[in-house]
């Protein structure tokens, strides 16, 4: 599963769809993408969650009441933290995180989105924390509490080892992979009727899929020129490819999240846990490896002293 994905990540580096920005986002412009691209097929909708009817509560106290606010104030750390980045090559994934989060923002503006709006904010909220401390943690070099997988990451931002795909590539990683399924276990696969929630997990791959029409190629403005070279103009079947491995990412981290449920013993369950952080550090290396600067990324003008060059011109704050 790991090599097949990253062969995907490889064959599609960046979604088309940049004329569909109205505007622009960071001059204050909104999509409207009516999250319908018909080259989207959202298959895990046909997959249902084989957890039992056993209502938990979310064990996270991260915006319990789950008011659109939270949401608000988890873009607001996100736009700081962006700013502050600046051209570290870190930047390219808090950019691409803070879009996505912002287009979230405008799903939730339909009060019927998903089956229970609040939930996911609260979500939304704990998922974003998990990134936060990883970062934190690595920024004031307590290198122990970093997962494996966001050391590669936090690394090859800091070595600026590999493009900003491979930069993106890496959080997304990281952030899917490791941090998705304990996020998942944490706050609850199934709502206090006992009906699972695996539907609003996966109605979030249509906004995903609408992000992705525009995500890359507006990072390319200001971050890295390269991160939309993969783009087909006019058509959205790249864009299309893309999102479906980030979608079997997901996939997975929910069926990794019911493993972690269903473990019988603390013994089982951190075994499940180990298996995880395992499998996003392979999946991390395989993508550092594929995304990795050579000299003839230089020769060819797209190296990372040339993405520098490039940013140290074009960065805006937000």
């Amino acid at each position: 599963m790991a090599v097949l994905v990253t062969a995907l990540l490889i064959g599609t580096a960046a979604p088309a769809g940049a004329g569909l920005l109205p505007g622009g986002l960071l001059d204050g412009g909104s999509t409207d993408s009516g999250y319908d691209d018909p080259f989207f097929l959202n298959w895990p909708t046909y997959l249902p969650s084989t957890t039992p009817d056993t209502y938990v509560a979310s064990t996270s106290n991260e915006c319990r009441n789950g008011q659109v606010q939270c949401v608000d104030k988890v873009i607001r750390e996100m736009t700081a933290r962006y700013n502050a980045l600046g051209c570290d090559h870190a930047s390219t994934f808090a950019f691409t995180y803070l879009l996505t989060t912002e287009e979230y923002r405008r799903a939730v503006e339909d009060p019927e989105f998903f089956t229970d709006n609040a939930f996911i904010n609260h979500q939304d909220a704990v998922f974003a924390d998990y990134y936060f401390e990883q970062f934190d943690d690595w920024s004031r070099g307590a290198i122990d509490q970093v997962s494996p997988a966001w050391r590669i990451a936090f690394d090859s931002a800091e070595r600026q080892r590999v493009s900003g795909m491979g930069n993106v590539f890496l959080g997304m990683n990281a952030h899917v992979n490791r941090d998705l399924p304990f996020v998942l276990a944490d706050i609850g696969l199934v709502k206090p009727d006992g009906t699972s929630r695996k539907a609003d997990h996966d109605r979030v791959n249509d906004f995903l899929a609408a992000t992705n029409q525009y995500l890359l190629p507006e990072a390319a403005k200001f971050l890295d020129p390269t991160l939309d070279d993969g783009d087909i103009p006019g058509i959205s079947v790249d864009n299309s490819l893309m999102v479906q491995a980030l979608v079997v990412w997901r996939e997975q981290a929910w069926r990794n999240a019911e493993r972690l449920v269903a473990a019988p013993t603390p013994e089982a369950r951190a075994a499940v846990a180990q298996e995880i952080e395992q499998m996003a550090a392979a999946e991390a290396l395989l993508i550092r490896t594929a995304f990795s600067y050579t000299p003839l990324h230089t020769l060819l003008g797209m190296g990372p002293s040339q993405r520098n060059a490039f940013c140290e011109s074009s960065f805006r704050t937000r």
